[in-house]
């Protein structure tokens, strides 16, 4: 069998059971906040009116945030435990996850084969490669942090 059919294969059987498992995680946790004292404030009409929303139309935005990062799970959880009936919920992750599969095996096999050859090739390039994202992701990182945190107070605006 070709190497990128088996790899889709099993990537699918794999996103298949934790998308689905993060779907029974998040419905079995809804239900348990139904019947918590948060049970008020789910049974209210605003909450319900979103929930029916999520149940009639979820099914593209879980379908689509396969394509995403981060964003896959709670997209996932949420459908679960706002209750998105499984027949609309079972094909999004059909096709979502078929979708994930086959770009994580043509795309992801792809790069694992370009470092592997930029390795075995030039061993001082691949390492440089491997630094420099490294760094990338770092930086990125960092950015974000400095982004979220509130900015310094000024000493001399808290004197006045």
């Amino acid at each position: 069998m070709d190497k990128v059919a088996l790899t889709a294969a099993g990537l699918y059987v794999i996103v298949l059971l934790r998308a689905g498992g993060t779907f029974a995680v998040g419905w079995l946790a809804g239900a348990g906040a139904r019947r918590s004292r948060f049970g008020g404030r789910i049974s209210s009409t605003k909450f319900q009116r979103v929930e029916r929303a999520i149940q009639r139309w979820g099914a593209p935005v879980v379908a689509v945030s396969f394509l995403t990062v981060g964003f896959q799970t709670a997209a996932n959880f949420l459908a679960g435990s706002l209750r998105m009936p499984l027949p609309r919920y079972l094909p999004a992750l059909f096709v979502g996850g078929a979708g994930w599969a086959l770009l994580y095996a043509t795309v992801g096999l792809g790069a694992l084969e370009v470092l592997a050859r930029l390795f075995a090739e030039r061993t001082a390039l691949g390492v440089a490669a491997v630094v420099v994202l490294l760094l990338a992701v770092c930086g990125v990182m960092v950015y974000r942090r400095r982004r979220a945190a509130p900015a310094p107070r000024d000493a001399a605006t808290e004197e006045s």
